[in-house]
């Protein structure tokens, strides 16, 4: 979408508000627009004056951000948890015939 120099605060609002967030792009000649627009729209990637597809595993995370996206970028440090189910099992030992003695002499011994 084009946007004129006096709109362009209020457009990416607008775009901001409908909640999507997986990628933003934007062309333009000044880099200090470019930079400004995107600290104004909260997205997974952003391109500037370039296409805004084909983020590249462990290169260009990718997961996106509110409505979009995992959360998780792929590739990134945090992906792999989003596939794990935490468990913990505890058993007590001494419920079951275990050696209260040995049990607490191994503990004073980490300690």
């Amino acid at each position: 979408m084009q946007f004129k120099e006096e709109t362009l605060d209020s457009t990416l609002t607008q775009i901001e508000a409908k909640g999507f967030g997986l990628t933003f792009g934007i062309h333009t000649r000044i880099d200090e627009k470019a930079i400004h627009a995107s600290k104004l729209i909260s997205a997974g990637n952003t391109y500037i004056n370039r296409d805004i597809i084909g983020a590249i595993v462990e290169s260009q995370p990718f997961g996106g951000k509110n409505l979009s996206g995992t959360g998780f970028k792929a590739g990134g440090p945090n992906y792999l948890i989003q596939f794990v189910d935490e468990r913990t099992i505890s058993v007590n030992t001494v419920a079951i015939g275990g050696n209260a003695e040995l049990l607490n002499q191994a503990s004073e011994d980490i300690t």
